[in-house]
């Protein structure tokens, strides 16, 4: 049964579309921000006019009767169906996702080996790369990273919008678990990291800073910001390709 059948937000067309009008600034500002670490070849309006449809979406299926704020389902609607259709497209250069594979694999040699997470220095020698042709590296992966953590619904109030947004099989506990499981081993893969690339993940997740405004909070340039969100993720996936099995619960 879908849990958003019942009262509506929007009780005629007139108020669906001044609602539509409403979040607009809302879809443009979530396109901007995942246009930001893409290729220039991808068309920032063709992501707003997807993020519109995830608008719309949310719109047609919300009910404030399960307590959460239109603006925050609206959000994990929007960014949803924008992600969705870039997973669609094979945008980034085929060495781009092979250094990005290189990386990952070489961060998990390293952990290993050193029993902690590598330094900067170590993943480049490990790599058989300069320090600087290794940023260079971080800097080029950038937008691969937007399917697997972008994704993750935001929570309100304690409580997992996943819950509240579930279709099917989405809604079953032994999915919710594995969700429950997976922040988990998240948060230890995190706890992990050297304290600048936590820093600089919770500002862009949790506080959803831009990338210029983290570096003004870290008194780093943004580009150096960037490498480093880049690194940090790629710790993450390194780290849960070895913790979570594939095939379970969401892929991340």
């Amino acid at each position: 049964m879908n849990p958003y059948q019942g009262q509506a937000v929007a009780t005629n067309a007139e108020e669906r579309e001044q609602l539509i009008l409403q979040h607009m600034p809302q879809v443009r500002l979530i396109a901007r921000r995942i246009h930001d670490r893409l290729p220039e070849t991808v068309s920032l309006e063709d992501l707003v006019s997807t993020g519109v449809l995830g608008l719309i979406s949310a719109i047609d299926r919300y009910d404030p009767g399960h307590g959460v704020k239109l603006k925050t389902y609206a959000e994990y609607k929007i960014r949803g169906a924008i992600l969705d259709s870039l997973r669609g497209l094979d945008w980034a250069p085929r060495q781009q996702r092979h250094r990005s594979k290189l990386i990952e694999t070489a961060i998990a040699k390293l952990e290993q080996v050193v029993q902690r997470s590598p330094s900067e220095e170590e993943i480049a020698r490990e790599l058989g790369v300069s320090l600087t042709e290794y940023h260079d590296w971080l800097t080029e992966i950038r937008g691969l990273n937007l399917g697997s953590l972008e994704s993750h619904p935001p929570e309100e109030d304690g409580r997992e919008l996943l819950r509240f947004v579930a279709d099917n099989d989405e809604a079953w506990p032994s999915t919710l678990l594995e969700r429950s499981e997976l922040r988990r081993i998240l948060a230890q893969a995190i706890a992990r990291m050297p304290e600048i690339e936590r820093t600089v993940l919770g500002l862009y997740f949790q506080e959803e800073l831009t990338l210029r405004e983290i570096a003004s909070v870290v008194k780093l340039h943004e580009s150096r910001v960037s490498q480093l969100k880049t690194q940090a993720i790629a710790r993450l996936r390194s780290f849960l390709q070895k913790k979570w099995p594939v095939g379970r619960g969401a892929a991340v």
